[in-house]
Order: C-alpha cells, then structure tokens, then sequence
C-alpha cells in the first residue's frame, strides 16, 4: 500500500466529524492532500519549515509551529495528527505529549514502526538510520533534525513506547491506543548506489516478506496510531477523583483507606 494512502485511510478512519478542527504537525503539501482529498473544512496545517508560506496550504490555515513546544492552549483543537515527522525531532516523545495536550478528542499519527524485520532491513542498507537524503535533496540546509542541516535519526515506534509515553504524561486513565498496520516497499531513490543490486534483492525476498507479514502482522512497516483522549473524569483511575472544589484531579483517600488501612 502507497503511504499516502495509508495515512488516508487512517485519518477516515478515525476523524469521522469532517468539520471538527483538525491541528497538523509537521505539515506539507501531502497532509493538504489528504485531508483536502477526505473533504476536510477546520484544518490548520503546522511546521518549522520557514520557507513556507499560508499561500500554500489554501484553502486551509497555516501556522509556524514547533510541535515540541506549541504556542497552543490546552484542548485548543479537537484532533491533532502528524504523518512520518515526529521523527525529524529531537525530542519525539516531547512532541508527543504537546500534541495530546493541545488535542480535546485525540491524536492520529503515523510513523515507523521498529521491528525485528526492520532491524534487518536496515542492517541490509533498505532503509536508512540517518535520513541524509532528505537533507541532500532540500539544498543540503534542511530537512534533518528540528528541519536543519543535520540528518536526524529515523526514531521508530513500538506500541508499548506509545503507551508509555502517554501513560506517564497523564497518568490520570487507562487510555483506549488504536493501531492499524500496512506495508509499502522500501524507498529506493533511483541516484542511490548499487540501486540495481537493491531492487534485485527487493524483488527477490518480496514472496516470503509477504508470507511473513501474514503471519506477524505488526513487523509491518506502516504503522499509524491513534490516542482517544478521555472526555469525563468518570473514566478516572480508582486511586483518583475529580475535586470539584477546586477543580482538580486529587487522590482519592477513601480509596487508599480501603486498601492501605487493613494492612495496618
């Protein structure tokens, strides 16, 4: 499956209410199409890109952002979703935490999952560490790391990170994590060394890599995640309650007296 369509449909699959807002991280022309293409009306299209321009990204918003520190308040945009940016970040997890503290409903993104195959992929020179080739092909002064020069690491996921990434942001519910999975070939850019050699051994292992993802379905390289954000304090852990009083999360004491106190 084509990536791009990957992200579609996890994006149709998961924002149903096409006129909910919809905040975009690390954005670009694929993200308009997207959700363009979905008929998308509340949609502001972020980046740290400085090239771009709100001209763009018509008939949607556009916004500077960076998503590791958003300018956003709490809860400002009902969705927030990223596609194959968190890792160009220096600090991945950060980002994720911002989005789902500016999100009121979820999160949706879609990244590299890290895998066992993928471990293999990558020691077989399919798919890269450092991305230096989106470096190399925006003039050699961004595209890297925090859109710099410098190539970043490719950081990938796994659902457990996801989980505890979120659980120890807010550790206020057992939050409900959804995963999809696809595949798509490794890119191969036709100015690469040895290109015939890797699309040999592509087409080559192509059968037992499609037999093998039948039966491990997660150690495919599509992976897109989406974080239901809680809407009640009804859904709170037990050890916690809602303080109207004050307005606020307290420990629940009558909770802790009835576990802690018969230990006396």
């Amino acid at each position: 499956m084509d990536r791009i369509e990957f992200y579609k449909k996890a994006v149709n699959k998961f924002i149903t209410a096409k006129n909910d807002t919809v905040l975009v991280c690390g954005g670009g022309n694929n993200d308009k199409y997207v959700f363009e293409n979905l008929d998308f009306k509340n949609v502001t299209i972020s980046n740290l890109d400085s090239r771009a321009q709100a001209k763009d990204f018509l008939p949607f918003k556009w916004s500077f952002q960076n998503a590791e520190c958003l300018t956003y308040d709490d809860n400002s945009f009902d969705y927030v979703t990223i596609h194959a940016a968190i890792h160009h970040m220096s600090n991945p997890h950060k980002a994720l935490t911002e989005m789902y503290r500016i999100a009121k409903k979820g999160v949706l993104a879609v990244e590299s999952r890290d895998s066992f195959l993928m471990s293999i992929i990558e020691k077989l020179q399919l798919s890269q560490t450092y991305e230096h080739d989106a470096v190399y092909f925006n003039n050699c002064k961004y595209g890297g790391v925090n859109n710099t020069e410098i190539p970043n690491y490719v950081f990938r996921w796994t659902e457990r990170e996801v989980e505890k990434t979120i659980q120890t942001y807010a550790p206020y519910y057992k939050h409900n994590i959804k995963y999809e999975y696809g595949t798509s070939d490794p890119a191969i850019l036709s100015v690469e060394k040895n290109v015939t050699l890797k699309i040999f051994v592509i087409t080559l292992l192509r059968p037992f890599h499609w037999l093998f993802l039948k039966i491990f379905t997660k150690q495919q390289n599509l992976f897109a995640f989406f974080i239901n954000k809680p809407q009640t304090f009804s859904t709170l852990f037990p050890w916690l309650e809602y303080d109207k009083q004050k307005k606020k999360i307290i420990f629940n004491t009558s909770w802790g007296e009835k576990t802690y106190k018969k230990n006396e």
